[in-house]
């Protein structure tokens, strides 16, 4: 299983790759619009300095046509490296990028996915992630438990090589939920993260057993002090 981070977040991005086996980074222009006014390019390029070249960066495409949106996948591959995994939703305008892109050995992750359709039309294009939208899907009464276990279900029948990258989360059940009907990654904001660790039990666990080792060895007393 895969855990990347949906941020753009430079410190976020050296806190977190420090304390969880990170396998990548996604952005959107969502992602980018938080970061102020930045240089876009030199700041993605900061981005993989720190995560490293056998890590996924994810880097979407703005324009909403076809030629657009192969320019831009152009000049992102340029700009910052040809390892960059382009983001392209998957309307009819993009699945068609995709398809070229995937022509041209271009790492794909197919995004904005709310149904399987759009899901089976993605794996058949041969990206290479597709990213379903856990909470949207949610939100809109859609079930993305079965529709997760389904997609799941489609890349084993065709033996294809498309990963589920489930993706918009609003709480650590949600990434439980997705991973465990089947998505091989998951991508959250660091609030995800600590709520995972934001448990009093987890806290008063640690303080218990420090307690209990400093009530044999003396107050402040570590393993490594003895």
């Amino acid at each position: 299983m895969e855990f990347m981070l949906d941020t753009a977040n430079i410190e976020e991005i050296k806190q977190y790759e420090k304390i969880i086996a990170l396998a990548g980074v996604t952005s959107n222009p969502t992602i980018v619009k938080k970061e102020g006014d930045i240089d876009f390019f030199a700041h993605m390029k900061k981005i993989r300095g720190i995560i490293g070249m056998e890590k996924s960066l994810h880097v979407q495409v703005v324009a909403t046509s076809y030629e657009g949106m192969l320019k831009d996948a152009e000049m992102i591959l340029a700009k910052i490296d040809s390892n960059v995994f382009i983001k392209v939703p998957v309307s009819e305008i993009g699945l068609k990028a995709i398809k070229e892109l995937k022509h041209r050995g271009v790492n794909v992750t197919a995004t904005a996915i709310y149904t399987k359709f759009q899901a089976y039309l993605a794996i058949a294009a041969g990206a290479d992630y597709i990213a379903p939208y856990f909470n949207r899907m949610e939100n809109l009464n859609i079930d993305p438990r079965e529709a997760i276990h389904e997609m799941a279900q489609e890349i084993a029948r065709t033996n294809s090589q498309t990963k589920i990258l489930a993706a918009s989360f609003k709480n650590v059940g949600q990434v439980n939920a997705a991973l465990e009907n089947g998505a091989q990654a998951a991508t959250m904001g660091v609030d995800i993260i600590k709520q995972a660790f934001d448990m009093p039990a987890i806290e008063k666990a640690v303080m218990d057993f420090t307690a209990d080792w400093e009530a044999t060895f003396g107050e402040k007393a570590t393993i490594a002090s003895l």
